[in-house]
């Protein structure tokens, strides 16, 4: 009898054990259950079981974590309890690293390490080199801190090496790196190459250094949009000499920004080698560069050369100098005109000597000296010889990534063709519920009260990712374009149903399979007959949560296709394509038209829906 009554209270508790756990997953109080029930109500397609893709987008937040953080926004007191919020709802932060007292009086040698706050580093040592190889290898957000370091150092040297290579979204601060110290190497190589969205601080490097050498090998070679800053960097220093090899190369849409950059230094001599060679779009701003400084010398050699486009501004550069030597070889020439812009270049200057030996053109000069003899021009390209610069299609895929844009007609079956890389390169993020971002600030106006939130510093990668990301949301719409930026599964609803009705589909490419190789169109399939539609594509934006920048543009078809491997022609995906029927209002520096040829209005463009994209379609059925 007690053997038989135990053995039914064990079978009633693993009974009571099994409901509980089966409770806590199905809670109807979870934002994942919530979005379920919203689609249920708002979309009208046949029966469509709620999308997979959506829900695995939604906050994974519990249903006590949700109402408790939805509690601290309304109170405006989310940023007491940030770690545990992003944590808690799978968000983009930044960890907020502690001062470092740190100082060593041996060499250190840094291999595969990340996130790590160097402040006061060997300040003060004597002699010594710390090497950081591999530093972030892979690493997604890495943060370092190098405030101070090697700051009134004599004779040490640094190497970075393989500095983070292949990561997203990098923040490094250089601050007063090296101040003051005398002898010694601070050496860059291979620094951020092939990263995504590099911002990187060198504030005060090297000021008032003796005789200390920088050299940047390498430096964000093939790397994705983002931005350097050079402010203050080898000030009043005396005899530093630096070196930028290679700096950018390959790279697209890198911005560079040098800021007082050797003012009031002696005898310094820089030199830009390849700098943003074969870039896209390269912007760099020389601000009061050398201002004030004696016997420097500046060489520029194949500067931006075979890039397209590219804007760079030289305002004040080495004015009121004494003895300033400037060099310009093969400097700006663009397949595509860029623009340089020349403000107070060497005026005021004492004995300039400044040389433009095959410049490009589309270029402005104000200010400029006047001194005779200082300024000469050889082999400058004007504008009626520069019309023979034709980008070559080899040149193209440095730029434009083969298979990113395509013509309709290659979307057949048994047509072979390349798949761009479609792989999803930013951080993992998920979307908050209703309940809690309906009560937090998205405007630029309000940019203040979302640093306090996310702990963005001033001049940090958050504060730029948040100003950046408000920016685009801000911005006009273009001609027949509509608009919104989402950062809940109910606000992407709303608006794909506000713009095509409740009978809606999601679509998008079920996986990462083919990229960047050649694949096999299989079976293809035209949504709504192939007919010309609208449909309501979204894409990612870097926010701290996930926020999608979803618009709707008129005359598009829609295809689904199979995608197979051309040796086993087996099925590896099943891609979602877009094509854009009237492009009339696209740039005609388009990407598109680089890579296809054409211009604005005169061919359709099509792409895929890269990973984690996606695009709403009319319900086909």
């Amino acid at each position: 009898m007690n053997s038989h009554g135990g053995g039914c209270f064990t079978l009633l508790f693993l009974f009571c054990i099994s409901v509980a756990s089966m409770a806590l997953e199905t809670n109807p109080f979870t934002p994942k259950a919530a979005l379920a029930r919203y689609w249920n109500k708002e979309i009208r397609s046949g029966g469509l079981p709620t999308s997979q893709f959506l829900l695995s987008k939604a906050s994974p937040m519990t249903a006590v974590q949700s109402a408790t953080f939805a509690k601290l926004a309304a109170q405006s007191a989310l940023s007491t309890q940030l770690p545990a919020f992003c944590s808690a709802a799978g968000l983009l932060c930044f960890p907020d690293l502690s001062p470092s007292l740190e100082k060593h009086d041996k060499d250190s040698n840094f291999a595969v390490y990340s996130d790590k706050n160097f402040t006061n580093y060997a300040t003060g040592s004597a002699g010594g080199l710390d090497s950081f190889k591999n530093y972030s290898d892979g690493e997604n957000l890495p943060l370092d801190s190098f405030r101070r370091y090697s700051r009134d150092a004599a004779g040490h040297n640094d190497s970075f090496a393989n500095y983070a290579p292949g990561t997203n979204v990098a923040d490094q601060s250089f601050n007063t790196y090296g101040a003051g110290a005398t002898g010694g190497e601070g050496k860059f190589t291979g620094y951020n190459e092939q990263i995504n969205v590099p911002n990187l601080k060198f504030t005060s490097y090297a000021d008032e250094g003796n005789g200390r050498s920088h050299d940047f090998t390498n430096y964000n070679k093939d790397s994705n949009s983002g931005n350097q800053g050079f402010t203050s960097y080898g000030k009043n220093a005396n005899g530093a000499p630096n070196e930028f090899a290679g700096y950018g190369e390959n790279a697209n849409v890198i911005g560079s920004g040098f800021t007082n950059y050797g003012e009031t230094g002696n005898g310094a001599n820089d030199t830009f080698t390849s700098y943003g060679f074969n870039g896209n779009v390269p912007q760099n701003n020389f601000r009061s560069y050398g201002d004030g400084g004696n016997g420097g010398v500046d060489g520029f050699a194949s500067y931006r050369d075979q890039s397209n486009v590219g804007d760079d501004s030289f305002q004040s550069y080495a004015k009121n100098s004494n003895a300033a030597k400037v060099n310009f070889g093969n400097y700006g020439k663009s397949f595509n005109e860029g623009t340089d812009k020349f403000s107070g270049y060497g005026q005021g200057g004492v004995g300039p000597k400044i040389g433009f030996k095959g410049y490009g053109v589309n270029n402005t000069f104000k200010d400029y000296t006047k001194s005779s003899g200082a300024v000469t021009f050889a082999g400058y390209t004007n504008r009626s010889s520069s019309s023979e610069m034709k980008v070559s299609g080899s040149l193209v895929n440095r730029w434009v990534e083969p298979g990113k844009f395509f013509r309709e007609a290659e979307l057949k079956k048994g047509n072979a063709m390349p798949m761009p890389d479609i792989r999803d390169r930013m951080p993992k993020r998920s979307f908050l519920p209703r309940t809690i971002i309906s009560k937090l600030p998205f405007a630029t106006s309000h940019i203040g009260e979302l640093k306090r939130i996310f702990h963005a510093d001033d001049n940090s990668t958050m504060e730029a990712m948040i100003a950046n990301s408000l920016s685009e949301c801000e911005r006009s719409p273009s001609p027949g374009e509509t608009k919104r930026c989402v950062g809940s599964a109910e606000d992407m609803i709303d608006f794909a149903t506000s713009v095509l009705g409740r009978r809606v589909e999601l679509r998008t490419t079920a996986n990462v399979e083919g990229a960047k190789r050649k694949i096999l169109i299989g079976a293809v399939k035209g949504i709504n007959g192939g007919e010309v539609t609208k449909s309501v594509s979204c894409h990612q934006s870097l926010y701290p949560y996930l926020l999608y920048y979803c618009h709707s543009v008129p005359k598009v078809r829609v295809y689904e296709a199979d995608i197979l491997d051309p040796s086993s022609k087996a099925r590896i995906n099943h891609g979602v394509a877009i094509c854009h029927v009237d492009t009339s209002s696209w740039s005609p520096t388009h990407g598109a038209f680089m890579a296809l040829g054409s211009g604005p209005g005169r061919i359709e463009v099509c792409h895929w829906i890269f990973e984690n994209d996606l695009t709403w379609t009319i319900a086909d059925n």
